[in-house]
């Protein structure tokens, strides 16, 4: 099916104060005041920066894809609390879009806390001898309509049991065996962006991630990778707070620099049913990563976290043979 072009002019404008925000150095945790409750009053600190952040990231994201959508589709957002109300174990904020551009999108921040179950604690760093957790962060996932543009994944949170560490990154999909190549512009130009943002921070990380990203997102039942790849981490823990949050941020600004650039020259591009079946079964793959392999949606369902938000990831359609 051949699809209507739009002229893509100007669809980035309006979003120039949040992303100025976002490029903005932010206040270091270290800044402030200590005193005998440093501790305490640091982490306090430390996880609300992030959480603060996560939201301004999400808002940024959600701006520059709304900016995409021809027919001014936009995201909903939706509340979530996590228990049965009794008592405050944190929450979050769903917001999906259902466009013409993309078919289904999902930019959800979350900030969680309890204790980990009996059984969960032990596969918890820091949190065998004292169950309490707090969790913070972004999780993405878009699916767009048009077969010739990749979905894409993106997260970043923050984790703070007696240890704290920050974890996430992104990767790309391409759904056609075409784009499915290393050499290909969009996955050129998706690498590109997270090695640059690596590269700034430590010139070891970004090769170090990519590989931990090709690792995790391989398929063993049927040994392939879920795409073409990009970076990912987790434990980051250098010693450094500020120096591993700033390196969270620049992950989290690479991918919402880069992946709307790409989608933008590919959403309009014609395509036809043939693509679009080869489209439907890469999705199937993606749900056979999701359900037997991510820590995200095995955490999210073992901390009692949104159902709904955690299986948004799933794409609208899908198809196996």
């Amino acid at each position: 099916m051949n699809q209507p072009v739009f002229d893509l002019r100007h669809r980035l404008q309006g979003i120039e104060t949040i992303t100025e925000f976002l490029r903005a150095p932010q206040s270091k945790a270290s800044d402030a005041k200590e005193d005998k409750s440093v501790d305490e009053n640091l982490w306090n600190h430390r996880k609300q920066s992030a959480a603060d952040w996560f939201r301004c990231l999400r808002d940024d994201l959600c701006a520059r894809l709304e900016s995409l959508e021809p027919d001014g589709a936009v995201f909903e957002r939706k509340p979530w609390q996590r228990g049965d109300g009794s008592e405050d174990l944190g929450g979050g904020e769903m917001s999906m879009l259902h466009g013409q551009a993309f078919e289904k999108a999902g930019v959800h921040i979350s900030t969680v806390y309890g204790e980990f179950s009996e059984e969960f604690r032990k596969q918890v760093a820091g949190a065998e001898d004292d169950p309490r957790f707090w969790a913070g962060g972004i999780s993405v996932i878009i699916h767009p309509t048009n077969a010739n543009a990749p979905t894409a994944h993106m997260n970043t949170r923050m984790v703070v049991t007696t240890k704290g560490w920050f974890g996430g990154g992104g990767d790309l999909t391409p759904v056609l065996d075409a784009a499915r190549s290393d050499t290909h512009e969009d996955t050129v130009d998706f690498h590109a962006a997270f090695k640059a943002a690596c590269d700034s921070h430590n010139a070891g990380y970004y090769p170090r991630f990519k590989e931990e990203c090709d690792k995790y997102f391989f398929l063993p039942h049927r040994n392939e990778t879920r795409g073409t790849g990009g970076i990912f981490y987790d434990h980051l823990d250098s010693g450094d707070w500020d120096a591993d949050f700033a390196f969270t941020q620049d992950v989290g600004r690479a991918f919402v620099e880069v992946y709307p650039e790409i989608a933008a020259r590919r959403i309009d591009l014609p395509y036809d049913e043939a693509m679009r079946d080869e489209q439907m079964q890469r999705r199937g793959r993606y749900v056979e990563f999701n359900l037997l392999y991510d820590r995200g949606t095995m955490f999210g369902l073992k901390t009692g976290g949104n159902v709904e938000s955690i299986l948004s990831s799933m794409p609208p359609i899908v198809k196996w043979r």
